[in-house]
């Protein structure tokens, strides 16, 4: 398919994861009815100043309520994971899991040895070299100290920091830390480890050397706690994820319904003046999404293996450097049949118009289905804003057969065995 243009003449117009959870396989995290509340000042007195001058002065609390009534369970060898928006309590109930928390209610049970692994550099001092953290967390994990001496190397090798071992950690980088607190975590082989956000500071390099750690750990029985906000992560990792929303469980089960809820929190929909929900338009709106035919001709409906000529054109709600597209084709049950990606390498200004356009393979059973698109948009120093937009429905009609989801071309033949001379 074509890549997206945009259209200058416009401007100013204005999966499942890889096996399901073994339910006969014991519980190792088991919450009820946890929740959390802090006591948030509402002025400050910092300086001693300030208390000599005003002694009777008593400050204020306002009390925010993080976490309400959470309650799950993990099982031995599950991945597991914590969704939410930015402050909805996942990396609160996080913390409650390693007990760097303690929950005003409810309770927490965990089985065996638990590694957190949530903030970049915490249990590190950064007056110390390496070699020393490495020694000091990796004792607070709950190794003997002479174990984590004589997997000081083992630390040093997956972290690939052998040459700055004796560096003090206040002169390292953040990708470095990283990588030394996500190697002493492994080196430590904890039943349980809990991971937070903290690994998207890594490098590609390093990220696909942690997804070789979780494969291990998945294949070696243990049990991974991850909150995220990366929902493909979610899909093609783990076997359940919870959603939390505002202090509230308000999701529990299916990676790819899961993914769904955390989609429908973070760009609900509003409404419109006619009082009808409207898609919230976060990047852009879409202006018109067209079938052709190979003439040219629009269409409403696809003959089977005739390609899928499809003509978008979307209006940018704010600037968007580099905007990524990404198609899927859905069955009538929602299933993501296949997709693909399209970025366009430009600054696309508010008002400004992009055509999405060109021709799609077609292999579709005759069947309903639906054509949605995902705009992305990411910052390298700040947040990520994703839009799903309905574009069409479309139906693909024929007399071929109808096995399966898409026909595949396939070159093989049945024929005899000759017969031996033996």
């Amino acid at each position: 398919m074509a890549n997206p243009t945009i259209l200058d003449d416009d401007i100013g117009s204005g999966q499942a994861a890889e096996s399901a959870p073994n339910t006969d396989a014991p519980v190792v995290i088991d919450v009820q009815n946890v929740s959390k509340t802090f006591r948030i000042p509402e002025q400050r007195i910092d300086t001693l100043k300030e208390r000599i001058t005003h002694p009777l002065s008593r400050i204020g609390y306002r009390e925010l309520q993080v976490l309400r009534n959470i309650s799950f369970d993990v099982r031995q060898g599950e991945f597991f994971a914590i969704a939410g928006r930015n402050g909805s309590g996942k990396s609160t109930l996080l913390k409650i899991l390693a007990s760097i928390y303690g929950q005003d209610g409810g309770r927490v049970r965990t089985a065996g040895r638990v590694a957190p692994f949530i903030e970049l550099g915490v249990g590190f001092n950064p007056e110390l070299t390496a070699r020393e953290n490495c020694v000091l967390n990796g004792v607070l994990m709950g190794l003997t100290l002479r174990e984590a001496r004589r997997r000081l190397d083992s630390v040093l090798d997956f972290a690939e920091l052998g040459d700055f071992v004796d560096l003090k950690l206040k002169n390292y980088s953040s990708g470095m830390m990283v990588r030394l607190a996500f190697a002493v975590m492994v080196q430590a082989d904890a039943d349980v480890m809990l991971i937070d956000e903290v690994l998207a500071v890594g490098d590609a390099a390093f990220a696909q050397k942690c997804m070789d750690v979780f494969h291990q750990r998945r294949q070696a029985g243990k049990t991974v706690v991850l909150v995220t906000h990366d929902m493909t992560t979610v899909q093609e990792l783990c076997d359940r994820a919870m959603v939390v929303h505002d202090g509230d469980l308000v999701f529990l089960g299916d990676t790819q319904q899961a993914a769904m809820q955390y989609y429908r929190l973070n760009f609900a929909p509003v409404r419109s003046q006619e009082g009808k929900d409207a898609v919230a338009t976060i990047n852009a709106r879409l202006i018109e999404a067209t079938l052709r035919d190979p003439s040219g001709q629009p269409i409403d409906n696809v003959e089977q293996d005739m390609p899928i000529v499809l003509d978008a054109v979307f209006e940018a709600a704010r600037e968007i450097d580099n905007p990524i597209f990404v198609v899927q084709v859905l069955n009538a049950e929602g299933l993501v049949v296949f997709g693909f990606s399209r970025t366009l390498e430009e600054r696309v200004a508010a008002g400004q118009r992009v055509r999405l356009a060109g021709e799609i393979e077609n292999r579709l059973v005759p069947g309903r289905y639906h054509i949605d698109c995902w705009i992305r948009r990411d910052r390298e120093h700040g947040d990520m804003a994703v839009q799903g937009i309905r574009l069409r429905d479309v139906v693909v009609y024929g007399t071929g057969p109808r096995s399966g989801i898409f026909n595949v071309r396939a070159d093989v033949t049945p024929a005899i065995e000759p017969e031996s001379d033996a």
